[in-house]
């Protein structure tokens, strides 16, 4: 019997680059593999969905992602009778069109729920039920039994207040939960460094501090994940083509970190200052004060001395 998917067939995935998450990549395999579920628990952009792509990749098991967000309904995530044959056919299991549960539940693979916190409580009954049963029964379909190998892996952010509260008891109690922190410098240095190579590893090193520093100033309540320094690193490279100046440029570097951190900084309650300002004394700290212009300061020893023609 052919089944469709309304979010596409699971799929096998490829190697992808980790790095410094050796002990977490053998967490997270050694938990998968004792039949448990698992919760990622860390801040955006600490590696989480390409950790788990990455073990996903070793046990040759299929990878059902999904986007958890406030859309995110019982019917989505579970599938629904196509409308426009019920008509002509009825509620046959032919005409069923399987949501990524469904989808994970046949092929025994991985059911990665990206943001967790963030989906409605009806929806996230519905994944802690099929959790605990290894099943689901679906109105009009029947029962639907997991295939070996089948697991809920759901990922949250900490930071993110949204609906903590409400799973953290139900989700806890059947998860093990991994943690994952923010990378070393040198571990987040080698990442922007896959994706900005012909860049000079000095200059680089100083986005990623630039970057780090968001993480502990006293106005920000959480700063930026290294896809920021991915995002000035890039952005950088093609301003200063249209600009044609140095890619480290002083003012280039400051006007791609301001676009690249301003909108990724959350500034805490009271801050009377903007984002980009924010932004510009963290970048002075890391790269210096603003060049002087030789042209509009000359250097005193060059004009003429008191009494000189």
């Amino acid at each position: 019997m052919t089944r469709t998917s309304s979010v596409g067939p699971a799929v096998r995935v490829g190697p992808t680059e980790v790095i410094e998450r050796a002990t977490e990549a053998e967490l997270l395999a050694a938990a998968l593999g004792s039949g448990a579920h698992v919760l990622l628990e860390g801040p955006p952009g600490t590696g989480k969905s390409t950790l788990l792509r990455r073990v996903a990749s070793g046990r040759q098991t299929p990878f059902v992602p999904v986007e958890g967000n406030a859309e995110l309904t019982p019917a989505r995530l579970i599938g629904h009778f196509d409308p426009a044959l019920v008509l002509s056919k009825g509620y046959v299991p032919e005409i069923f069109e399987d949501g990524p549960l469904l989808e994970a539940l046949r092929t025994g693979g991985l059911l990665y729920v990206e943001e967790l916190n963030r989906i409605p409580e009806e929806t996230l009954n519905v994944l802690l039920t099929a959790m605990s049963e290894l099943e689901i029964n679906v109105p009009r379909l029947g029962r639907v039994a997991a295939a070996p190998g089948f697991s809920p892996v759901a990922a949250m952010n900490p930071f993110d207040a949204v609906g903590t509260a409400r799973v953290s008891g139900a989700l806890y109690d059947r998860t093990c939960r991994i943690s994952m922190g923010y990378q070393s410098a040198e571990a987040e240095q080698a990442i922007v460094g896959l994706r900005t190579d012909e860049l000079d590893p000095q200059w680089r090193a100083k986005v990623v501090d630039l970057v780090r520093s968001t993480r502990d100033h006293a106005d920000i309540r959480f700063g930026s994940s290294v896809r920021g320094a991915i995002d000035v690193a890039r952005l950088a490279v093609e301003l200063a083509k249209l600009r044609g100046t140095p890619t480290d440029d002083w003012h280039v570097g400051l006007a791609a970190a301001g676009v690249s951190l301003s909108g990724r900084i959350r500034l805490r309650d009271g801050c009377d200052r903007t984002p980009e300002q924010v932004i510009t004394d963290l970048y002075v700290d890391v790269f210096g004060a603003e060049p002087v212009d030789p042209q509009d300061h000359p250097d005193s020893d060059t004009m003429g001395s008191p009494g000189e023609p």
